[in-house]
């Protein structure tokens, strides 16, 4: 087939900059234009230095669907919607959308749920991807199996650590490196954002309500989220393992450990890792990924390769970072 020609629309931030090394790298996908408001006529290497050499494209000010089978929307929160509504996208192309505008069920909201362990069968024939939060995305995959198998018997107990870059690339009072560096806090208790769909997810695997009580905490590094729940059961850990094992063993970039991992397992690559240990009445799950590639950049490009029916890993052979 010839290569899915693709266009970026927000292409100057963190997780545009992973998309474009990743597809710069891709043998069925082409860059045929990437549109930022605030960097038009630049070298798209001169936002995204680690593309030095390896690119000679620049920023558009619009995007031609005309050109493209592909269109991914990498803007903050809200600006996916209020851009959808203002231009007519023709029905070849399709939408993988990284904010969480569509994230959850509404009326009229035609956008399928992009966590490829819970839906691959419908991201294959789906015309348009909501692509999941990195928080969500780690705790889901650390929760899913459990809640598909029934054995979740009490509140759930989650805190996890993000990366700087899981803040984004504008800066803040919290984002500078003199507050960031030798530093840790908590923000958003019980309240994040993600905490929707990941309800919703448990609620499609399960049948049930179940009550996550989410601690997320800012990390003094740059990239990577672990996370820990645990809650109550009955199972045993070899039960447990084995229905874990069973959930995703047809899911090429998630797999279930022995040891206990650590983030640079899975930093700079699309894996999530996951580990179980019980003590006493209580499982723990330990989950982890990259929150620019598996937590977004890296599973956009995941849900193309289902959607468009290319192998799933293509583009995706990233290696682990040993630094």
């Amino acid at each position: 087939m010839s290569k899915l020609r693709v266009g970026i629309y927000g292409a100057a931030g963190y997780t545009a900059g992973e998309l474009i090394r990743i597809l710069l790298n891709h043998p069925n996908a082409e860059i045929v234009c990437v549109q930022s408001s605030s960097q038009v006529g630049k070298k798209v290497s001169a936002t995204h230095t680690d593309l030095v050499g390896d690119t000679d494209l620049a920023f558009d000010a619009d995007l031609d669907f005309d050109q493209l089978d592909v269109l991914y929307l990498c803007k903050g929160h809200g600006e996916s919607k209020t851009y959808l509504d203002s231009v007519e996208v023709p029905a070849h192309v399709r939408i993988i959308d990284l904010s969480n505008d569509f994230r959850l069920k509404a009326p009229g909201n035609d956008f399928i749920y992009g966590l490829p362990e819970l839906n691959h069968e419908a991201i294959k024939s789906a015309r348009k991807i909501a692509n999941p939060g990195c928080f969500a995305t780690c705790i889901q995959v650390g929760l899913l199996p459990a809640a598909k198998a029934g054995f979740i018997q009490s509140e759930i107990h989650t805190t996890g650590i993000t990366g700087s870059t899981g803040a984004g690339q504008s800066l803040s009072t919290t984002s500078h490196f003199s507050w960031r560096n030798n530093n840790m806090s908590v923000y958003k208790a019980f309240t994040h954002q993600h905490l929707s769909e990941i309800g919703e997810s448990m609620m499609q695997e399960s049948g049930s309500e179940h009550t996550i009580n989410f601690i997320p905490f800012r990390g003094n590094f740059t990239r990577g989220i672990i996370v820990t729940s645990y809650f109550e059961t009955d199972v045993d850990e070899a039960t447990a393992l084995k229905a874990y094992q069973e959930y995703y063993k047809a899911h090429p970039y998630t797999h279930v450990v022995e040891e206990n991992p650590d983030l640079k397992m899975v930093v700079n690559t699309n894996k999530a890792l996951v580990y179980l240990q019980k003590e006493g009445n209580k499982l723990l799950v330990i989950s982890i990924i990259d929150n620019l590639l598996k937590g977004a950049s890296g599973q956009a490009v995941q849900n193309m390769n289902l959607m468009f029916g290319l192998e799933e890993k293509a583009g995706l052979q990233l290696k682990a970072s040993n630094f």
